[in-house]
C-alpha cells in the first residue's frame, strides 16, 4: 500500500513539474513584435558605411598608411561587432521560424519554413563575414571585399519577417 501511495504521489509530481514546464515553454515563444524589435535594434545603415568599399577607398586616399592601417582595424572591429549582432539576431529568426512552421494554419507554416531557412542562410553568412573581417583586420592593406551577400541576406530575412507578421496579424483578425 505505502509502495503504491509513493508512485501515485511520484507520478502528480512529475505531471505537476511537467505541466509547469509545458506553460513556462508557452510564455517564452517568440514572437514577431520581439524579433523585429531585435532586427531593428541593429543600426544597419552604420554597418553598411562600415563595410562600403568605397568608404575604404576614401579613407586609403586620405590617411597616412599607418593611420589609414589603426582606422581600417578599428573600423573592422566594429563592423565584427555588428556582425555578432546579425549572427544573434539570426538564432532568433531561426528559433521563431521553427516555432512557426509547427503552426497548424499551413500558410503561417509555409511562412515560419521560409523564415527558419533565411535564418540558417543568414547566419552562414554572417560567418562568412566574421571570417573576411577578421583576415581584413589581420591584413589591412588588402584591398576592399564586399559583404554584400550577408546585407542582402538580412534584407531578404526582414522582409519575410515583416510579412510573417502581417500574414499573422490578418489572420488573428480574421479568427
Amino acid at each position: 500500500m505505502n509502495a503504491t501511495l509513493v508512485f501515485v504521489l511520484l507520478a502528480l509530481t512529475l505531471l505537476a513539474l511537467f505541466a509547469c514546464l509545458a506553460t513556462r515553454r508557452a510564455k517564452n515563444l517568440p514572437d514577431a513584435d520581439h524579433a523585429l524589435t531585435a532586427i531593428r535594434s541593429i543600426d544597419i545603415e552604420a554597418f553598411r558605411n562600415l563595410i562600403d568599399p568605397q568608404e575604404e577607398t576614401f579613407l586609403r586616399t586620405s590617411l597616412s598608411a599607418p593611420e589609414f592601417r589603426r582606422v581600417k582595424r578599428e573600423r573592422t572591429r566594429a563592423a565584427l561587432a555588428y556582425v555578432k549582432a546579425l549572427s544573434q539576431v539570426s538564432l532568433q529568426f531561426a528559433h521563431f521560424g521553427d516555432v512557426a512552421r509547427k503552426n497548424p494554419d499551413p500558410a503561417i507554416a509555409a511562412s515560419g519554413r521560409q523564415i527558419a531557412n533565411s535564418a540558417i542562410y543568414l547566419r552562414l553568412r554572417a560567418l562568412d563575414a566574421s571570417v573576411q573581417l577578421t583576415l581584413s583586420a589581420i591584413f589591412p592593406g588588402s584591398g576592399p571585399r564586399a559583404l554584400r551577400s550577408l546585407l542582402e541576406q538580412y534584407d531578404h530575412a526582414t522582409s519575410l519577417l515583416q510579412s510573417h507578421h502581417g500574414l499573422q496579424r490578418a489572420r488573428s483578425q480574421v479568427s
